[in-house]
């Protein structure tokens, strides 16, 4: 038996994934077969929810999204999972752009994603390859030294975990909310998210 599944995320702790929900709810998908993420941090960072419903998803089933932007924060991540889906046989909408993947232009949308996420990575490469050269060439290790030692990196997280806003630790640490972010999210959380309706349901198979 085929389902519809629904997934929405925030990326910050701060946001509400109400008019992701609404959304989802006006075309009649299921609350109780919607999974979430509230996140914040970069995009190394867990998304449980996504994972749940990857692991539920079966060949057949639809997978629908207010946005394509909320199945990653990279062309590259998105493209990863619309590839994955596309793999497994599961169809994917996104609401906002009018993508469905059971139709020939959604096929095509995903293809077109594809080739830029291939152009990322390339690009990514010659940047990374660029600014080694350059530190080179003036004598400076080919990679930049952390800017925290790993104890005060362990010091940030705990102070992180007992609620502390991120931007006031960044400034207390001397450094940057995107660098707080960075060490914050290398550290092995279980993130926030899941399955919306705890008590679950059963498939059938």
């Amino acid at each position: 038996m085929t389902a519809i599944l629904g997934y929405a995320r925030v990326s910050t702790i701060g946001q509400d994934l109400d008019a992701q929900l609404a959304a989802l709810d006006a075309v009649g998908v299921d609350t109780g077969r919607v999974f979430t993420d509230k996140l914040s941090g970069s995009a190394k960072t867990a998304r449980p929810g996504l994972a749940t419903m990857l692991d539920y998803a079966r060949a057949g089933d639809t997978v629908v999204v207010a946005a394509i932007d909320r199945l990653g924060r990279s062309v590259a991540e998105v493209t990863r999972t619309i590839a994955d889906l596309g793999d497994r046989r599961i169809t994917l909408r996104a609401l906002r752009e009018g993508i469905d993947t059971a139709t020939p232009t959604g096929r095509a949308v995903a293809a077109i994603m594809a080739t830029l996420a291939e152009l990322e990575l390339e690009l990514g490469r010659e940047r990374r390859t660029a600014s080694r050269e350059s530190r080179r060439a003036r004598r400076l290790p080919a990679t930049k030294p952390p800017k925290l030692s790993p104890e005060r990196q362990q010091q940030l997280r705990r102070l992180a975990a007992t609620g502390e806003p991120v931007r006031e630790l960044a400034d207390a640490f001397g450094i940057g909310r995107a660098t707080a972010y960075r060490y914050l999210s290398a550290a092995d959380e279980d993130g926030g998210g899941g399955r919306r309706n705890p008590s679950g349901f059963d498939r059938e198979f």
